[in-house]
């Protein structure tokens, strides 16, 4: 699945042996630590860590080997293994399947809509494959639209989530959702079903009369009839990292799982994300990944596999303009557009942002120049001055 890239590998091992055990008396070191230093924030619960994109020294590090929660860190993980494993023109598809046979104009039989976890797929999806349809003949269907969303699994939510993150946090997780799952004004839990009353709706108003949906039981000899791709997955992290979009994430890591022709599964996902990460030799101890969002109480980072990933990143030509695009920029886009609007950070600043109640953090680069990794946990943690400590910290390294 993953591809080997032993230098990055001897790279990132050098900077881990080379770590000074602290912070380190320069200059710039005590002016990191006096960033972090912020009231109802617990310094004995927060990881920090910046390398020198330019020398390979580790300028900072404080806790970076503690396992914290991640919160949104965590899908650096996953824009990192999806790359890696998949590569950026992976597109994903949706299939129009036919089965029974034409008679003239007629299907006789029915249509299967069939997903493959394309977190984009749209109502305009839709009538693209109901036209496609249309031109090959068909104008009637007897027996009606079914879903198959046999590509994943069947689990709607990821493990460690709050009861209440399952639709205000992260629409139910399926193989076949339309538009987020939004079918009549709210948010359906049963999206594939949606999307297959939302195809027959498309079909009728291309001409082709069909009545009745539900879902397909078992995949027949069946003949394909259509078809639509996503958008590059270089475009799909993009928009997954600048928003931070936790459904994105959660169906990429389920897309990763099934990439080696099993069912879909987050815990199959993790697995070739840490494999990828391990190929290029981040440190992963203390690393627990078990969601694609970060939501789940259960996943663990540490501010040094997340440096050694973004270092490993920066080093891979096919991984890095695309991770890095990825990237809010300081005082400009996604989820930094409010934040470090001043000089010297803003702009200089691309960072992947990550708050819930117990964690929060930043981790990125400055100025082409530095790697930095910051996590904070708390019960709760201070979403306010972690985040005065964060941007603290990101302005030192970019007023160097």
């Amino acid at each position: 699945m993953t591809r080997r890239r032993l230098p990055v590998v001897a790279f990132v091992l050098a900077l881990v042996l080379a770590a000074p055990a602290g912070a380190g008396d320069s200059p710039l070191a005590k002016r990191l630590a006096r960033a972090l230093a912020v009231p109802n924030v617990s310094q004995a619960r927060t990881g920090a860590v910046a390398l020198d994109l330019q020398t390979g020294e580790t300028v900072f590090s404080e806790h970076d080997g503690l396992p914290l929660a991640p919160a949104s860190n965590e899908k650096l993980a996953i824009a990192y293994g999806s790359l890696v494993a998949l590569g950026s023109g992976f597109r994903i598809e949706t299939d129009v399947l036919g089965r029974g046979q034409q008679e003239g104009t007629v299907w006789r039989g029915s249509l299967v809509l069939v997903g493959h976890g394309d977190p984009t797929l749209s109502t305009a999806s839709l009538v693209a494959l109901a036209r496609q349809v249309r031109a090959a003949g068909i104008r009637k269907v007897t027996r009606g639209v079914f879903a198959d969303e046999s590509f994943f699994d069947t689990r709607r939510t990821g493990a460690g989530w709050k009861s209440w993150f399952y639709v205000n946090e992260c629409p139910p997780l399926s193989a076949l959702t339309v538009d987020r799952g939004r079918f009549l004004g709210r948010t359906s839990r049963d999206p594939a079903l949606a999307a297959a009353l939302l195809f027959g709706e498309a079909l009728r108003r291309a001409g082709v009369a069909v009545a009745g949906a539900g879902h397909a039981t078992q995949r027949d000899d069946d003949l394909p009839l259509a078809s639509v791709e996503s958008p590059p997955l270089s475009r799909i992290v993009a928009w997954m990292g600048r928003v931070s979009d936790n459904f994105t994430a959660e169906l990429l890591l389920k897309q990763l799982g099934a990439a080696g022709g099993e069912l879909g599964t987050s815990a199959g996902g993790a697995q070739i994300v840490r494999g990828a990460l391990a190929d290029a030799g981040v440190p992963l101890s203390g690393v627990r990944l078990v969601d694609g969002s970060g939501l789940s109480s259960l996943d663990r980072l540490t501010a040094r596999a997340l440096s050694g990933l973004l270092r490993a990143a920066w080093s891979d030509p096919d991984v890095r303009p695309y991770l890095v695009a990825a990237l809010p920029v300081a005082g400009v886009s996604g989820t930094l557009s409010d934040r470090m609007r001043t000089p010297p950070a803003r702009g200089n600043v691309q960072a992947k942002t990550g708050t819930t109640s117990l964690a929060s953090a930043l981790s990125g680069y400055v100025k082409h120049r530095y790697v930095f990794s910051v996590l904070q946990n708390g019960s709760p943690v201070s979403s306010y001055w972690a985040r005065r400590a964060q941007d603290r910290f990101a302005t030192a390294l970019a007023s160097q």
